[in-house]
């Protein structure tokens, strides 16, 4: 008995400091893992997906609450807290009208009817790391909304599926329309810049600023950071391109659909002065002239009072010169760039009979009616239909993105790839009357087809796969190329070669160039031949 309980005791003196060991490498284990991260404003608790391999932190403040006195004013660093703050849902959506499914925007595309409040300046951080030390390249999505309507909590922008594929996926709020937008001159004479108008685009560098010193808790690489916004958010990404603000701040940039490149787009860029003269009309039209008045008007109230199309201003701080000129001259933050634009974007605000049609080419192409006819045929009621919603693509988006790639190219840049995007809904959906409408490769490129409700066929899933790993590889080196990917060759003015997004991707000469330059030749502004 004695010998027998000698052994036993023996085992046990074996056994129990393996157990200790084994316990604290488990603590340590949890220590590292990333369900909790710390910021410079204090500890941060995310929720770990069902599969255990992506973790989400969801309504991190990057700025304090831009209410009351804080109305129209710079975004200043948050308030820091104690303790852990559990980051398990999105923080409010900007104020803006109540979402609602219009043409092709179905509810995938829409912000949560509530909450929404001035209160909004939040961010979202989904990754995969195990480690603080992983330096992953960090994957930042800018929404679009013609900068009066959108959100971070939509669900078409969930990061989780390209976190799993080796980004630190990251999405934020910006302030929109009247609240992101107004310039006046009170607010030009507090501003210590002398400045109004942009506070949505500082939103933006705010949150850029906050990722660049807070990522590496999440397991991110503040020095490889790429931007990419769609529609508004590509604008986004276009103004940060020029703004010296934002210098240092991304390392590459993806635009989808969206620029204010050339003069005349839908959405302009007034100077300082002409935007605070709009600011000051609008004020007195509500009779209340001061800027203590206005910021005391509650934000449902100005919402409603406040709406109209807002956008960038060439304000001095943030755009030191508007977007044309920046980029004419080549003073844009240079950085590896994919652009691209979808086959069947365009937008007729009316249908024209052909007889009207063939007025508007003419007041278009002047004495070049002829050869714009050819490429804008309207022969038939099925052609007039197609050459106007074609036309309106390359009025709008088309052949600004175009000679955006051409510019970037130009300054010898090998690192600028375009693509076009042509899958159409699938059969039998309600959507494919709309061909590869505005938005439609956003759950392409973000991986999340799944999260829609669309009767999705293989192609469909096999073109998010592999549009979403050249967005991936391209955050991680700068070009889209890798593996047992289909080349992508980079864009040259002599070779114009694009990734064409069909069924089956394939690269080629770009689609619509003749009629894209014949429409560059009609529009007004600086040469940007350089």
């Amino acid at each position: 008995m004695k010998i027998q309980y000698l052994k036993s005791f023996q085992s046990i003196a074996v056994i129990a400091p393996l157990v200790v060991l084994f316990s604290f490498l488990h603590i340590r284990k949890n220590e590292k893992s990333l369900d909790l991260a710390r910021t410079e404003s204090g500890m941060v608790a995310g929720i770990r997906n069902e599969q255990k391999n992506v973790t989400a932190f969801k309504g991190i403040p990057f700025a304090l609450p831009p209410v009351g006195n804080m109305r129209w004013k710079a975004p200043a660093a948050p308030q820091p807290w104690t303790g852990t703050r559990k980051c398990g849902s999105f923080g409010p959506s900007p104020m803006q009208p109540k979402p609602v499914s219009f043409l092709m925007l179905s509810p995938e595309f829409l912000i949560p009817d509530s909450p929404m409040s001035e209160d909004c300046l939040y961010l979202n951080v989904w990754t995969a790391a195990t480690s603080a030390t992983e330096k992953r390249p960090v994957f930042i999505w800018i929404y679009g909304g013609g900068f009066t309507t959108g959100g971070a909590a939509a669900p078409a922008y969930d990061g989780e599926a390209l976190a799993s594929k080796g980004v630190v996926f990251v999405s934020f709020n910006y302030r929109l329309g009247i609240f992101g937008f107004l310039s006046h001159p009170e607010l030009t004479a507090e501003s210590p810049q002398h400045s109004s108008g942009n506070y949505g685009l500082l939103d933006q560098i705010a949150a850029l600023q906050w990722i660049k010193k807070n990522i590496a808790a999440f397991g991110g690489d503040p020095n490889n950071v790429t931007i990419d916004g769609q529609s508004a958010g590509s604008m986004s990404v276009n103004c940060l391109l020029a703004s010296p603000l934002a210098k240092g701040l991304f390392h590459r940039a993806i635009a989808e659909s969206g620029n204010l490149i050339l003069p005349n787009t839908f959405i302009k860029t007034p100077n300082l002065q002409s935007a605070e003269d709009q600011g000051k009309k609008w004020a007195a039209k509500l009779n209340k002239p001061t800027i203590n008045e206005l910021r005391n008007i509650p934000a449902t109230e100005l919402l409603h009072e406040g709406m109209g199309l807002y956008g960038p201003v060439v304000d001095g701080l943030v755009l030191d010169a508007s977007i044309p000129d920046t980029y004419a001259k080549g003073n844009q933050n240079h950085v590896p760039l994919i652009v691209g634009w979808n086959a069947g974007e365009g937008i007729v605000f009316a249908v024209k009979s052909r007889e009207e049609f063939a007025k508007t080419l003419r007041q278009v192409f002047g004495d070049d009616y002829d050869a714009a006819q050819k490429l804008y045929p309207s022969d038939t009621e099925e052609e007039n239909l197609s050459s106007q919603f074609s036309l309106s693509r390359d009025m709008l988006i088309g052949v600004s993105t175009y000679k955006w790639a051409e510019m970037e190219s130009s300054t010898g840049s090998k690192n600028v790839y375009v693509y076009n995007f042509t899958r159409k809904p699938p059969p039998n959906d309600k959507l494919s009357k709309y061909g590869a409408f505005h938005t439609a490769e956003i759950p392409f490129a973000l991986d999340n087809l799944h999260l829609f409700n669309r009767p999705w066929e293989e192609v469909d899933k096999n073109l998010s796969a592999t549009m979403s790993d050249y967005w991936v590889q391209f955050a991680k080196t700068g070009n889209p190329n890798a593996g047992s990917l289909s080349q992508w060759p980079a864009f040259t003015r002599q070779e114009n070669m694009t990734m064409i997004f069909k069924e089956h991707p394939s690269s080629g000469k770009m689609p619509d160039k003749k009629a894209l330059d014949l429409l560059f030749s009609k529009y007004p502004g600086p040469s940007f031949d350089k």
